[in-house]
């Protein structure tokens, strides 16, 4: 595959506080309708834990109680332990390399991180998909999935886990609104790998976050940069990682080419349904499917 453009990610706040900044690569390198159909790709840390908070304590969320609508989340975790609470009442912490995965519909409210032990590193990714319009105000759903869950194909010097999609017949236990292939690649250094764009699938990129590479035998990358291929002719692309060793993400998918409105943390088909989205979370009324308790507050969750 010819190589379309290789950009810097850029720093971002998307909390609004300065003192938690991210590398994103999607939107603010690769826009919108370049990177469809992902919205937003987050790198965070690797950041010292300040310590770990359970699955019982409503305390320690790194990032606080917010809202969402008409997406899918993927939240990986490379390092450390991912941790999570929402508004359908899950409380749940997972290892590394694990991820959450969160289809958000008509609407959820959630808090994040605050899992890794003291000591430790966290570091990861949160991923936004698009959801098709026809699908936005479905009932939100959620999942949890561990390393042993993760499907490995092994290399002769490297290592790929399939997170969504499938790879040499391997299938991904994250499943979407969207038709994606997103991989987790590590080379040790001096390794190659040729990679192949599903056939199905329109868009591919990769983002690097550890150590270098050389693509197609000419295309120096670095870490915290992004790749976007051209698809229309070759599916194949080659990759030769530097002395350090490599690690990517591999981000394939088929474009939707749906026109939406993008506001924050809410994803819609108009700006009318922005404008209704804000109202209604204002008004208490977002999300709508919730627990009948004050899901903020643990201990007010029914015992089974």
């Amino acid at each position: 595959m010819r190589i379309q453009a290789i950009r810097d990610a850029r720093t971002a706040h998307p909390t609004g506080d300065p003192s938690f900044a991210v590398k994103q690569c999607m939107p603010a390198a690769v826009g919108e309708n370049e990177s469809d159909p992902f919205l937003m790709c987050d790198e965070f840390g690797p950041t010292p834990s300040k310590g770990e908070h359970g699955n019982d304590s409503d305390d320690g969320f790194d990032v606080g109680w917010h809202p969402h609508h008409g997406m899918d989340i993927l939240s990986y975790i490379v390092e450390g332990r991912g941790r999570h609470a929402d508004s359908m009442g899950n409380r749940e912490s997972w290892d590394s390399p694990g991820f959450q995965w969160l289809s958000v519909g008509s609407g959820i409210e959630h808090a994040e991180g605050g899992g890794t032990p003291l000591g430790q590193n966290t570091h990861g990714f949160q991923i936004w998909l698009r959801m098709p319009i026809a699908n936005m105000e479905d009932d939100p759903r959620y999942g949890v999935v561990n390393p042993p869950e993760i499907p490995v194909v092994p290399l002769e010097r490297g290592v790929v886990r399939v997170i969504a999609g499938s790879l040499d017949d391997v299938e991904g236990p994250a499943k979407f609104a969207v038709t994606v292939q997103i991989l987790d690649l590590e080379l040790e250094p001096g390794a190659e790998w040729m990679y192949t764009c599903p056939g199905n699938m329109d868009n591919a990129m990769l983002y690097a976050f550890k150590g270098s590479v050389t693509l197609n035998g000419e295309h120096a990358m670095k870490s915290q940069q992004i790749c976007r291929f051209d698809t229309s002719d070759s599916r194949k692309a080659s990759l030769r990682a530097g002395r350090d060793g490599f690690r990517c993400m591999f981000f394939s998918g088929k474009m939707t080419k749906e026109k939406i409105v993008w506001h924050g943390p809410f994803v819609c088909s108009s700006r009318r349904h922005v404008a209704e989205c804000f109202d209604r979370y204002q008004q208490g009324k977002l999300p709508s499917v919730r627990t009948a308790w004050d899901y903020r507050k643990i201990k007010q969750k029914p015992r089974s």
